[in-house]
Formats: structure tokens, sequence, C-alpha cells
């Protein structure tokens, strides 16, 4: 006999699990101005991502327990599947592309994401540039895309020197702010010597 309560709980994580999809397909949407070329970089860069990982999917009681790797905007879920990561979560935790989440979906659909295996890291120091009315780090010869949020938080603006963090091992698109000297700064400090 089915427990209609429970039953009912899981149409709802059903529920909240296709909403987050279809936010992920508008995104993808909105990203098809990238040519197909990058897109299929990115799929290839997602699976060497997840390769040789040991991932996790699980029940345990009511809650969906998936562990995957962030890929600079999106989870990949050891299913395969992409599930947002929070814009200030990501920033706030400064992940980079490697790092393994853990997301847990409890019996109401409501997402909770943590950080569970961080990768070696390394800075670089780069400056805001501006590319196509979108704000991205260049670093030593090298365009970084990073999350709005993070430049917003640092009102960061064209010119400013960032402090980035990167995967030490690992080749990437994506990079996460650690701190902005604001150009103003900067000028001030030239001044004065």
């Amino acid at each position: 006999m089915i427990n209609e309560k429970k039953y009912k709980e899981l149409k709802k994580i059903i529920a909240h699990l296709e909403e987050e999809t279809d936010k992920v397909k508008k995104l993808l949407t909105a990203l098809s101005t990238e040519s197909s070329e990058e897109v299929k970089k990115d799929i290839e860069g997602n699976k060497k991502l997840l390769k040789d990982k040991d991932l996790e999917q699980k029940v345990i009681g009511e809650e969906i327990i998936i562990e995957g790797v962030f890929n600079g905007q999106l989870m990949i879920g050891a299913d395969g599947k992409q599930y947002s990561v929070p814009a200030n979560y990501a920033s706030k935790s400064k992940l980079i592309e490697g790092d393994i989440l853990k997301l847990k979906i409890d019996k109401y659909g409501n997402f909770v994401f943590k950080q569970i295996g961080p990768i070696e890291r390394e800075r670089k120091i780069g400056v805001v540039i501006n590319e196509d009315d979108e704000l991205m780090v260049m670093a030593e010869g090298k365009k970084y895309k990073v999350i709005k949020a993070s430049l917003t938080y640092f009102k960061a603006e064209e010119g400013d020197e960032v402090v980035i963090l990167v995967p030490r091992d690992l080749p990437s698109q994506w990079a996460a702010v650690e701190n902005i000297i604001k150009k103003e700064t900067i000028i001030k400090i030239n001044e004065s010597k």
C-alpha cells in the first residue's frame, strides 16, 4: 500500500526538480549565442571533471543526496544532470571548477549545497575587463569568466585589479574572485610614489 503523504511529498520534489531543470534549459537557451564549439568544449570539460570521481547519489529517509562536481556555474551530479548552484553561495564559498559538492534535496524540495571536496587552488592577480558587456578577468594573458555576483559584491569596475582563485592542476575557463583592489586606490598609490 502506498503511503499517501510520502507520495505527495515525492511529487513535490519531482515538481521542484522539473522547475530547476526548466531554469537550466532557459539558461542554456540564453547561452545559445555561444558557438557550438564552445558548447562542445563545456560538455567535454564537464565529462573530464566527472571522470575518476567517486561520487554518490542516494536516498536517506526523505532526503535525496547527490554529489557532483562544480563546473564554474553549475554542479554536474553523479547522475550526469546539471544543478543550478546559487551564485551567492558559489561566490561566498569561492567555489572553483573541480570542487566537489553535495546537494541535499529535502522532502519539501529545498536545495542545500555544501562544499565537501575543495581542490588545490592557485592565486592569480588580474584586471577586470569588459568584453561584449560582460565583466571578465584577464590574468597572465588568459581571460577568465567570473560569477557576476562576486564582482557585484565587491562593486568591481573595468580596470580594477582582482585577486582570483583557479584550479592548480586543471585548465579552467572560470575563476573565483577572492578580492578587489579598486583602480582609484591603485592611482592614489602610484601618485604618492
